[in-house]
């Protein structure tokens, strides 16, 4: 067992409390983790960190995030800020020789993704992304039985991503509408999800061609000085080509009634299919060519302990896992791999290259083209 490593949390947010809880509970759960130290939460303002970092558990607090990293006690950076400080954040880390866990997406740019991925590779870090879906037991069966050949030879994906968050004309403008802020919108806070989940199952994407729309173009100042630009899109949609000559389609949208968080999917083979919905997280469908036609039809599997790493959860089959148990799981992978070289990710390299496929759609909606992926 390694020693004790040293914890800083920036940001104290949804995400930010996702991660705090994840360390909490990862030893419980797995055992076999690394002990931590939760040294030091940095947020604003100072009120604000000190009454998280009492609530989080964390030693202390600050309001200046180069502390945070520069601290001698601090192993491991958790990001879960903005998406626009994250460059700055991980960057500081990896001139520290800290070990950085940052949410998704990696920056508002791609340059800014490739400045992290050359950071994180010369400093000789280890970085995880905070890609949690794909940790989903039902998602990891789901690879596996596609893997083994269990609906054959793969020749179309369908998936999407949507959620009703932004469905509301009268919502407040944010941070989030603007692309020197956010970034993309519905692509970079949804899309880059569902593009993990399709290159596990199916592989690398070699070329697209894509469309979006902002739905909204403006929304009410929360101040009520009038309305402010959104510049960023609502919708966003792409038909795909795998490298492996399977195609695709892909869609996301911030403003579909009713979804709250939809990351559906259906992977056709050439004897099957294989179906899956977020919203019902420990719940998977398989179709199976076989058999009397007339036998045939939809096979609902729910998640159990023979659905690792469900069993270290909850012995009992069909009681269901949630989110922040999916955070949970990355926390652990992720300092196993510190701790033991044990493999995981979706690392900052990894990450980058889920991300070029959005700012691809992005570019091929503007110039009503197709865009290769192809190095």
């Amino acid at each position: 067992m390694t020693q004790e490593l040293g914890i800083a949390l920036i940001g104290s947010g949804y995400m930010g409390k996702a991660h705090a809880l994840a360390y909490h509970t990862m030893k419980p759960v797995f055992g076999d983790t690394p002990d931590v130290r939760l040294e030091v939460l940095c947020d604003t303002p100072e009120d604000r960190a000190n009454a998280m970092a009492e609530q989080f558990g964390f030693a202390r607090a600050t309001t200046d995030y180069r502390e945070a990293v520069a601290d001698p006690r601090v192993d491991v950076v958790s990001i879960a800020t903005p998406n626009k400080l994250h460059k700055e954040m991980v960057l500081a880390s990896a001139a520290a020789g800290k070990h950085v866990w940052v949410e998704k997406p990696l920056g508002i740019t791609l340059e800014e993704g490739r400045e992290m991925v050359a950071a994180v590779a010369a400093a000789g870090i280890q970085s995880m992304v905070g890609y949690n879906y794909v940790r989903n037991p039902a998602f990891q069966h789901a690879r596996k039985l596609i893997t083994d050949g269990a609906i054959g030879r793969i020749i179309h994906f369908r998936g999407v991503f949507e959620e009703d968050y932004s469905a509301d004309p009268d919502l407040p403008w944010s941070w989030r509408s603007l692309t020197s802020e956010a970034g993309l919108g519905a692509l970079g806070d949804m899309a880059c999800h569902l593009i993990s989940l399709t290159y596990e199952l199916v592989g690398p994407i070699d070329s697209l061609v894509a469309d979006m729309q902002t739905v909204y173009e403006t929304r009410p100042m929360p101040d009520g000085s009038g309305r402010g630009p959104v510049e960023n899109e609502d919708i966003a949609s792409a038909l795909v080509r795998f490298a492996n000559g399977a195609h695709g389609v892909l869609l996301s949208s911030r403003v579909a009634w009713g979804r709250k968080n939809k990351i559906a999917f259906e992977v056709h083979g050439d004897k099957g299919m294989i179906c899956f919905d977020q919203e019902r997280m420990n719940e998977l469908q398989i179709y199976r060519n076989a058999g009397p036609r007339a036998e045939q039809g939809f096979a609902t599997i729910l998640t159990g302990p023979e659905h690792p790493p469900y069993g270290h959860f909850i012995p009992g089959p069909g009681h269901s896992l949630g989110f922040m148990d999916l955070k949970t799981i990355e926390a652990a992978e992720f300092l196993r791999t510190i701790a033991y070289g044990t493999p995981s990710g979706p690392d900052i390299k990894q990450a980058f290259e889920y991300e070029r496929v959005i700012f691809a759609i992005a570019e091929a909606a503007a110039t009503q083209q197709r865009v290769s992926l192809t190095p």
